[in-house]
């Protein structure tokens, strides 16, 4: 591990002097590039020299105990010292062990979230509107960017269906575990009895990518045009502004009809059909992985029960971790990063049993 720190501080270090060069700076494509691995890097050197830090204190504890100094006093702070080092060392290393893990090429990028009713119809409807709301409502809490990309409403309020972009640092990185199949539990308004009423609805979290992350064929797109519709079909729009794209070799069809403008709706459904051809290309490999694994991480797994929602007693259980936490209002309303914390945690404490055991 410590020639892997040595090997990384010697490439930040040249990475500093690069920086300062005038022709790296006046090279702009470079100079971004360059900035994003120093910027990656970064935590990782700082902890690195906080790791060293503590080791020239301990060794320095280590001397002054080993000498034959009478002084009491004296004495007990290199004790101090020597033990606080220790701790700390034993700390930092840990700390490392976790920043040296590969980091998942997509955690920079934008994501694509699409939210679909399962089971329990006009509920699971209502629900996919709540956990829309529950992640427009983080997404605004950590300053960034939402966008509607399609939407199928229902009479009621809720959906059937719903696409949706969020654009900001590390959105993939924090919404990736989102993938899989949601269950509420909860007392429907339309219920004269009382009984809770058990729904489910499917989260698929797409990292956002371009043309040139995905080998597409435009022979193999078939492009169609519609008139955008609103709920009960009703015609929002008189001209054929809304889009739906066919990939014929896989089957994907997508469609966005929330623009106004035909172009920006191709544009739209573009970028879905390439963040799904993208995730179906690598959730092969991440499906092997997470097979191996207690957590699956970024697989788009639609078949897997990750969580509840349980209304009457006011609960939030995710299944993969085994973490309840009583305060479902709060995380329905945008309050989420306690649990997506922990399942960033649970996740490198998987990929670090893993490497151990290698």
């Amino acid at each position: 591990m410590l020639d892997k720190l040595k090997s990384a501080e010697k490439r930040y270090e040249e990475l500093n002097l690069m920086l300062t060069d005038i022709e790296v700076i006046s090279n702009q494509e470079k100079y971004r590039a360059l900035m994003k691995e120093h910027k990656a890097m970064t935590p990782l050197i700082e902890k690195y020299r906080e790791y060293k830090k503590a080791e020239s204190d301990f060794n320095e504890a280590l001397g002054l105990l080993s000498d034959n100094v009478s002084d009491v006093e004296f004495k007990e702070m290199a004790q101090l010292q020597h033990d606080d080092a220790k701790k700390n060392m034993e700390q930092y290393k840990d700390e490392l062990k976790v920043l040296l893990l590969p980091r998942d090429p997509d955690d920079d990028r934008n994501v694509i979230i699409e939210i679909r009713g399962g089971a329990g119809g006009d509920e699971a409807a209502l629900f996919a509107n709540s956990l829309y709301r529950m992640y427009s409502m983080y997404a605004q809490l950590k300053n960034w960017k939402t966008e509607l990309v399609s939407a199928n409403p229902t009479e009621l309020g809720g959906y059937k269906e719903v696409s949706f972009s969020i654009e900001g640092e590390g959105a993939y990185a924090k919404m990736k575990y989102e993938s899989g199949v949601h269950r509420v539990q909860r007392v429907p308004e339309t219920e004269s009895q009382g009984r809770v009423h058990t729904s489910t609805i499917t989260v698929a979290v797409l990292p956002e990518v371009e043309e040139v992350d995905v080998d597409i064929n435009p022979a193999d797109l078939e492009f169609q045009t519609f008139r955008a519709s609103g709920a009960g079909g009703q015609h929002i729009n008189k001209t054929e502004s809304a889009i739906r794209i066919i990939h014929h070799p896989t089957g994907l069809v997508v469609e966005c009809q929330e623009e106004r403008s035909q172009h920006k709706n191709k544009e739209k459904a573009k970028k879905m059909l390439y963040s799904k051809l993208y995730e179906a290309k690598i959730s092969e490999q991440a499906n092997k992985i997470a097979a191996e694994r207690k957590i699956q991480v970024g697989t788009g797994d639609r078949s897997e029960r990750i969580r509840t929602y349980n209304y009457p007693q006011g609960r939030m259980t995710d299944h993969r971790i085994g973490l309840t936490l009583y305060k479902l209002e709060s995380i329905l309303n945008g309050d989420c990063d306690e649990v997506f914390d922990a399942l960033r945690i649970a996740d490198q404490a998987a990929k670090l049993a893993d490497s151990s055991s290698i």
